[in-house]
């Protein structure tokens, strides 16, 4: 695919360009990293938190980049083929960039957005079944991976760069993928890599203490989130002129105070409200009631249209995931889907890779692993997992490094205060000391005065230990890791599949 670079640059903030008249020269793609540029590559010059795309300009070119867009003056003496534009901001200009390049996607999608602290990737999942009970081809955006007709790519960010993003919904486009869900972070919003989107449905799931070491208080990373809401066109995408697709709307737990705040934000007026409390029943509210929790599924009925209801019965348990039921309900609702598919999409959907995923184990106790690596979220699992039958309850978890030191105390706390016994232990260490890390999680342990816990830096001995203190009828969680099947020690992605460790133990151990 080649493109001239005339048509590209439409509407970018161009302060100051060298040799015009390449112009009517054609470019092959756009690249922000230097080491994946190609001949007749643009390169996209991003600011970063530790480093600047400036200081990859010879590596671009020297690799076959034919036009250069930073957002400073640079003193580089640049060759007689490569165009330089300097602009006032390179995230923006990536994004309005590759939207040129690749045609403007979204618009030919619908497009639903997923924001929110948790909860984000069980939205998107229990959505890709509704959609594809109903007939539609899907692509799904996320934490886990980005996946459409059957092709499955490992996600790099759970919201890609704009110029990733842009081409990764061209190619759905090509297959005739009919619905994009997309889980949107608040660093993809901040950075604007998906300001060339055209969303349809925005969905907020909740806000918690999350990402605070990058948005530095909650009311940053709410205003973060709260983009995608001001952001939201009101008209109607002309693909769906003839069809029951397209309804722009706005989606928010009204049960969350930040939800609650962000309704008067947003940039259109139709605005579907859910919750769990059966007080709120007028016309744009969807509603859980007589809620039923069981160890193996949750039944509720959801109220809609002021006086209907449906029956609602899922594998997936506990209260976080009526509120994910209840917004992928909505966002279905809102386009026209037959309420019956909706019930089979959700009811249809059996779990979700590393949220409370279930590892089969040859003794009497069960062994669940969940992402929880949020206050919240970890509170909130622990929670769910009490209100089972059980003995004890055990949790492995540690934290991140090279992320928000604030949240690591108040985790030690949750931990100790909720579980039978907790070992704490290593999570994704980053460019941090294990024992640093650990340290920081003690000091909220030590300040309520809990000693149900020891300490294993090691996170694979810490499984081990675990699983070796587990007798009949106790409950294992390994929070943290969830999905991943890697750890990050420094700057390396090391394999660990928690699934993998679970089955060597049991292996080793007792010769199954």
């Amino acid at each position: 695919m080649q493109k001239q670079i005339k048509e590209i640059i439409k509407d970018i903030n161009i302060l100051k360009i060298n040799n015009p008249n390449l112009l009517e020269k054609k470019v092959s793609g756009i690249k922000y990293n230097s080491k994946k540029v190609k001949e007749d590559d643009i390169f996209v010059c991003l600011a970063g938190q530790h480093t600047d795309g400036t200081n990859f300009i010879e590596e671009a070119i020297k690799n076959g980049a034919k036009v250069i867009v930073s957002h400073k003056e640079i003193p580089f003496n640049f060759p007689n083929d490569v165009l330089y534009i300097l602009t006032d901001n390179t995230n923006l200009a990536l994004a309005k960039l590759s939207a040129n390049f690749y045609d403007h996607p979204s618009k030919k999608l619908l497009m639903i957005g997923v924001t929110g602290t948790n909860g984000k990737t069980t939205i998107t999942f229990l959505l890709e079944s509704i959609f594809q009970t109903a007939g539609f081809k899907t692509g799904v955006i996320g934490t886990i991976n980005y996946r459409y007709n059957n092709k499955i790519i490992q996600a790099s960010n759970t919201t890609p760069f704009s110029s990733d993003l842009q081409e990764l919904l061209y190619n759905m486009v090509q297959e005739k993928v009919e619905v994009v869900i997309m889980e949107v972070s608040s660093h993809s919003l901040v950075q604007a890599r998906v300001k060339e989107c055209e969303f349809d449905v925005a969905i907020f799931s909740n806000l918690s203490p999350e990402h605070l070491d990058y948005h530095h208080n909650m009311e940053e990373y709410f205003k973060a989130k709260s983009i995608l809401f001001k952001e939201i066109s009101p008209n109607k995408k002309s693909i769906f002129s003839n069809s029951n697709l397209g309804r722009k709307v706005c989606i928010i737990n009204y049960d969350d105070e930040w939800g609650r705040k962000l309704i008067e934000l947003c940039s259109i007026k139709d605005i579907i409200l859910y919750s769990k409390n059966s007080k709120y029943k007028n016309g744009n509210r969807i509603v859980a009631s007589n809620i039923r929790y069981n160890a193996n599924f949750t039944e509720f009925e959801i109220l809609y249209n002021l006086e209907k209801k449906v029956k609602i019965c899922s594998s997936l348990i506990g209260e976080f995931n009526i509120y994910n039921i209840l917004a992928s309900f909505s966002a279905a609702y809102s386009q026209n889907l037959n309420v019956d598919k909706i019930v089979e999409g959700i009811e249809k959907l059996e779990g979700i890779p590393g949220r409370l995923e279930k590892i089969p184990t040859p003794l009497n106790f069960n062994v669940i692993i969940d992402y929880a690596h949020t206050p919240d979220a970890l509170q909130n699992v622990i929670l769910t997992l009490k209100k089972l039958p059980h003995r004890r309850l055990i949790v492995v978890f540690g934290c991140g490094g090279d992320r928000d030191r604030n949240k690591r105390p108040i985790m030690g706390a949750i931990a100790t205060q909720l579980a039978d016994y907790v070992i704490v232990t290593s999570d994704n260490p980053r460019n941090e000391d294990p024992q640093r890390i650990i340290l920081d999680i003690e000091v909220g342990i030590k300040k309520i005065g809990k000693t149900n816990y020891e300490i294993v830096p090691d996170r694979k001995q810490a499984i081990f230990k675990a699983l070796s203190i587990a007798g009949n009828n106790d409950i294992v969680l390994l929070a943290g890791k969830g999905h991943e099947n890697y750890q990050i020690i420094g700057s390396e992605k090391i394999p660990f599949d928690e699934r993998e460790i679970v089955k060597e133990f049991f292996e080793n151990k007792h010769g199954i």
